[in-house]
């Protein structure tokens, strides 16, 4: 439970420092489109840390701890890898990423994917405990 925890306090500290960077100091540097893959990945990012926040609020309450801690770990997998990987394509001009955004796009599915598996792990955690 501490550890995730401290991933959720990480994960949700993160993403208002980043959320507040990019509406404070992207905004004049990114077209419309590129602000909107930054919020994108801003809010998916802040819904998966209070998700990470909900399986250690959960964790004393299930039999079965270790599917509470695969879905938060798979809830923090998934901001790395989505909302990381939107916030680099977002940002590519500024960062001149060139060519390496054909290796960063690949990842943003499988982050997405990542979350899902969270989520169903998530499942699992309550039909264990039946």
């Amino acid at each position: 439970m501490q550890k995730l925890l401290i991933i959720a306090g990480i994960a949700g500290a993160t993403a208002v420092i980043i959320g507040a960077f990019g509406s404070h100091g992207l905004t004049p540097h990114l077209t419309d489109n590129q602000m909107n893959t930054f919020d994108i990945a801003s809010k998916y990012h802040f819904y998966h840390a209070l998700a990470i926040l909900a399986m250690a609020a959960l964790y004393p309450h299930v039999t079965n701890k270790h599917w509470v801690n695969r879905a938060g770990y798979a809830f923090a997998i998934g901001i790395v890898l989505f909302s990381g990987s939107l916030y680099l394509l977002a940002c590519k001009n500024i960062l001149q990423l060139g060519t390496f955004t054909k290796i960063i796009g690949p990842i943003t599915p499988i982050g997405g994917l990542t979350f899902i598996l969270g989520w169903i792990v998530l499942i699992l955690s309550v039909k264990k405990n039946e």
